[in-house]
């Protein structure tokens, strides 16, 4: 990514937090590892506030929680021209790892659980695999933007770039 001017540290701030909602999407696939290592947990502390948040909109909006409080990040951050475009660039990649994230529970909940069931080592692997992978991809973007940096991720990266206007 190129370099397109200073970056603030309320900009780089901004920029990492916006990735706790990345951490807390990749929760529902953290079970049986974290079941197996509890000192996992640590690297979950980030979700805690994102939990609660979700917690007050379903506590209000029902099942719609989760999508209200994706709307306001997309609509308040994202596509908002005021907003720093380092800011905005990391709301949309933090936006796509959690539709990403979203698209592996659907496919492993409606396909691969009912074909191979949930209790072998294959599924067990599956979703040890996507949980560290959500999460790498998560702290890698929270570091990258706490130094100021782009975070690159290929494809996710490219399409975050693509959403975000100048």
């Amino acid at each position: 990514m190129t370099w397109r001017g200073s970056i603030g540290i309320t900009d780089r701030i901004f920029g990492t937090l916006v990735y706790c909602f990345a951490i807390f999407d990749t929760l529902s696939f953290g079970s049986f590892l974290l079941n197996q290592f509890p000192l996992f947990n640590f690297l979950l502390i980030p979700a805690v506030p994102i939990g609660f948040i979700y917690g007050v909109f379903g506590q209000f909006f029902g099942q719609f929680g989760s999508f209200i409080v994706f709307m306001i990040l997309f609509l308040a951050v994202v596509r908002n021209e005021r907003v720093s475009h380092f800011i905005r660039y990391n709301a949309m990649q933090s936006i796509l790892i959690g539709i990403l994230l979203a698209l592996l529970d659907l496919v492993m909940q409606w396909v691969l659980i009912p074909a191979l069931g949930s209790d072998n080592i294959l599924m067990e692997t599956l979703f040890n695999v996507i949980f560290l992978g959500g999460l790498a991809a998560s702290y890698f973007s929270m570091i990258q933007s706490a130094l100021g940096r782009y975070a690159e991720i290929p494809t996710i990266s490219e399409a975050a770039y693509s959403q975000v206007r100048w």
